[in-house]
């Protein structure tokens, strides 16, 4: 098993790919044991997994600063990691004791570390990114030059929510990313059935005034270099940027979810894209 996440190697700017794969392994590794250890009955509660879109936290978070923030839905255990958490307070969380990051009260929806910059798991569906424009503006007046990242599932979109916060972003020019996780899904129906365009995010930007930007969300680099060029802007006052990136869970919405509705073929062709 690879070492957890260091505050070390984020300083670093995770320079090299074996670090970045590295971190990948690592998060693949924690949720497989965090499947496992439900099964066995020892975690209790919703538990939403994010095995296979490891690449988008990986990614995104080696291109912030330690101080910047972070901040995202129930399927958050990758994003915590890859911020710094510690493991050991994240799997306490998970089994409900004392040491777990949140004392051991919110379990697997609500893991949140202010102190590595992850400001927390929503479980509400959207209802994270006005709290996401709340950290920009506060950056904002503060001048500290630090950008938020918000990540969310391609559900979202069609949440009120999302076009409130992304139109107030960009009419004030925040400095955060909005990042769609478009894992195909929202919950148990394909989003290509529930949307009246090809994109759920992508092709929706350029109503607020943003760059189409649609990427291949299990290229770790791709991310990286997509959402460091977006933090760039954003540190330089240029404002929001909305990114769509394309992956797959490789497990059901949550860990009582056989995902037996999705197609055995779609299923084996994602598996040939798998991030790792």
């Amino acid at each position: 098993t690879p070492d957890p996440i260091t505050a070390s190697a984020r300083s670093s700017g995770h320079d090299t790919a074996l670090t970045l794969y590295k971190d990948m392994v690592f998060i693949r590794r924690f949720l497989e044991k965090v499947d496992g250890l439900y099964r066995q009955g020892q975690i209790h509660g919703p538990v939403h997994l994010g095995l296979g879109q490891e690449a988008i936290a990986v990614g995104a978070a080696s291109a912030l600063r330690p101080d910047d923030y972070s901040i995202g839905t129930y399927r958050g255990h990758a994003h915590a990691l890859a911020r710094g958490t510690s493991p050991e307070a994240v799997l306490r969380e998970l089994l409900g004791r004392q040491g777990g990051i949140c004392g051991g009260k919110g379990g697997s929806m609500h893991i949140t570390s202010v102190k590595d910059g992850y400001y927390g798991s929503y479980a509400i569906v959207g209802a994270h990114l006005p709290v996401a424009c709340g950290l920009a503006w506060a950056s904002r007046i503060k001048r500290t030059g630090q950008v938020t990242l918000c990540f969310f599932g391609d559900g979202a979109v069609n949440i009120g929510a999302f076009h409130e916060a992304v139109n107030l972003a960009a009419v004030w020019r925040l400095p955060v990313i909005f990042i769609c996780e478009n894992n195909q899904y929202m919950e148990y129906t394909p989003i290509s059935t529930m949307i009246p365009v090809g994109r759920p995010a992508a092709d929706r930007a350029s109503a607020y005034g943003l760059r189409r930007i649609l990427i291949d969300g299990n290229d770790v680099a791709t991310v990286r270099s997509t959402i460091a060029e977006a933090v760039d802007r954003a540190r330089q006052g240029d404002g929001p940027s909305l990114i769509e990136a394309d992956t797959y869970r490789l497990k059901g919405h949550s860990a009582l979810d056989p995902a037996a509705y999705r197609p055995a073929d779609e299923v084996a062709s994602w598996k040939t894209k798998d991030p790792l």
